[in-house]
C-alpha cells in the first residue's frame, strides 16, 4: 500500500509517526540539534553522499522536519516535500529552480503580492515576466513567448477567487516544455490536489490552514522525485531558507486537526457567502462555493471542498464605504493573512490605488474576509450590523 492510498485522516493523525522508533511516544519529539554525529568518519563520508536521505545537518534533513514533510507529500498525492522558513522561501525557491537569465516567467490573473514583486527583483537577473488578468486558456496561450520556461498559477485565484482549468493549463504548458507553479494554500491538500491535474511544483504557505493556530511561519513544496532531487541541492541547501524543527513540530500539531477544521471553515464559509450573496449592501460574493460563481461547475470538477476565505464587493464601492464597513466589524479582527482559527478582514484599497486594483481586475469596493471557528451565527450579525452601519453612514 502507498502513502497515497490512505485517507487524509490517517496520514495526518499516524503517517510517518513511527512510535517504535520513539520509544511508544504519541507525540513524536523534536530534535533541536543542530547537526548529528557519526561513530566513524567512513560513516560521515557515506552520509555526505546523500544528504538528502541522511541526517547530517539542520540544514538539510531533519527527523522531525522529515515527519512532516511525508505527512504533506502523502497529502498532496506528490513524491518529495520539503519544508521552508516561509511561504516566500519556498515560492522564490520553485521558481528559480527553473531559471536563468534570458527566460521568460508568465503568471495568470491575481496572484500573491510579494509573488509579483518577487517577479520584479529577479529581473535584475535577465529574467522577463508577464501578467495576465484574464484565466482565458486563448489569452494565456497568446502570451507565452519562445523562452517562457515557468507558469505560475493560484486556483482559486487572490482576493478575486477566480478557477483556473487545472487540467487544461497544464497540459498546454507541456505542449510548450514549460513547468507549472501553483499555491495551493486557499484549498489545502484536503480540497484541492494539483499535482493529479498535471502541475509540476505545489506550494503552500504552511503560516495558514496547515499550521491552523496563527503561531507560525512557514512554506512548503511538494513535487515529483526528479525535480525535489535537484531543487534539494540547489535552492534549499543554497539559498538556506530551511524550517526550524520546533515550527515543524507546529505544523505537524496543526496537521492533526486540518481534516475536521476545513470541513468546520467550509460549512461556516458557505453560510456566511450565502447570507452575504442576499445582502442589499453587497452587490457581488467571490467564493467558488456559491452556485452562483462563473467558475462553480469547474470547482465541482477539480475541488473537493472551500475553505474558509472569501471576498465581497460593495454596493457603494468608495474607499469610505470599505473603511467603515471594515471599523464597524467587531467578530472579524483587521489584519493580514488568514486561514487560523480566528476570522480576519482586510481590503486591497488603501485610498491611494483604486486605478491600480481596477487594471488589476479588482473592484475597489472588495473586502476580504477569512472565516474562522467562532461562532458562525455571531459573525453574520456582526456582518450584518457593520453593513447596515455603513449603510446609514453613507
Amino acid at each position: 500500500m502507498t502513502n497515497h492510498l490512505f485517507s487524509d485522516e490517517h496520514v495526518c493523525t499516524h503517517l510517518g509517526d513511527e512510535y517504535e522508533r520513539f520509544h511508544g511516544a504519541v507525540v513524536p519529539p523534536i530534535y533541536q540539534n543542530s547537526l548529528f554525529v557519526f561513530e566513524s568518519f567512513e560513516r560521515l563520508t557515506e552520509a555526505m553522499k546523500d544528504e538528502q536521505s541522511s541526517y547530517l545537518y539542520w540544514r538539510g534533513t531533519n527527523p522531525t522536519v522529515e515527519i512532516v514533510e511525508k505527512k504533506i507529500a502523502a497529502l498532496e498525492k506528490g513524491e518529495k516535500c520539503k519544508l521552508f522558513s516561509s511561504g516566500m522561501a519556498a515560492i522564490s525557491s520553485a521558481i528559480l529552480t527553473f531559471l536563468q537569465a534570458g527566460d521568460h516567467v508568465l503568471s495568470v490573473s491575481n496572484i500573491y503580492g510579494h509573488t509579483t514583486k518577487f517577479f520584479s527583483y529577479i529581473e535584475k537577473f535577465g529574467v522577463s515576466h508577464t501578467n495576465t488578468p484574464s484565466t482565458d486558456l486563448d489569452v494565456i496561450e497568446s502570451l507565452i513567448q519562445p523562452n517562457t520556461k515557468v507558469m505560475y498559477l493560484e486556483s482559486p485565484t487572490t482576493m478575486t477567487f477566480k478557477l483556473l482549468d487545472l487540467k487544461a493549463v497544464s497540459s498546454l504548458a507541456k505542449k510548450y516544455g514549460i513547468k507549472t507553479i501553483i499555491d495551493n494554500t486557499w484549498a489545502t491538500p484536503v480540497f484541492q490536489n494539483p499535482i493529479t491535474f498535471g502541475i509540476d511544483i505545489v506550494v503552500h504557505s504552511v503560516s495558514k490552514y496547515l499550521g491552523g493556530h496563527s503561531d507560525l511561519v512557514g512554506g512548503a513544496l511538494i513535487t515529483s522525485k526528479e525535480i525535489m532531487d535537484h531543487l534539494f541541492y540547489h535552492e534549499f541547501q543554497l539559498l538556506g531558507g530551511v524550517m526550524p524543527p520546533y515550527e515543524a513540530w507546529l505544523v505537524m500539531r496543526g496537521l492533526r486537526t486540518l481534516p475536521l477544521r476545513m470541513k468546520a471553515h467550509q460549512e461556516s464559509g458557505l453560510k456566511i457567502a450565502t447570507f452575504l450573496e442576499n445582502h442589499t449592501s453587497v452587490k457581488k460574493v467571490n467564493y467558488p462555493g456559491l452556485k452562483s460563481h462563473p467558475d462553480y461547475e469547474l470547482g465541482k470538477q477539480q475541488l473537493k471542498g472551500y475553505s474558509g476565505l472569501m471576498s465581497f464587493e460593495l454596493t457603494n464601492n468608495s474607499f469610505d464605504s470599505v473603511r467603515n464597513v471594515i471599523n464597524s466589524l467587531k467578530q472579524f479582527q483587521i489584519g493580514v493573512s488568514w486561514g487560523g482559527f480566528e476570522s480576519l478582514v482586510i481590503s486591497p484599497n488603501y485610498g491611494y490605488n483604486t486605478e491600480q486594483l481596477i487594471n488589476s481586475g479588482m473592484d475597489p469596493g472588495l473586502i476580504r474576509i477569512s472565516v474562522g471557528l467562532e461562532n458562525v451565527d455571531e459573525l453574520m450579525e456582526d456582518l450584518d450590523a457593520a453593513l447596515k452601519l455603513k449603510a446609514r453612514s453613507v
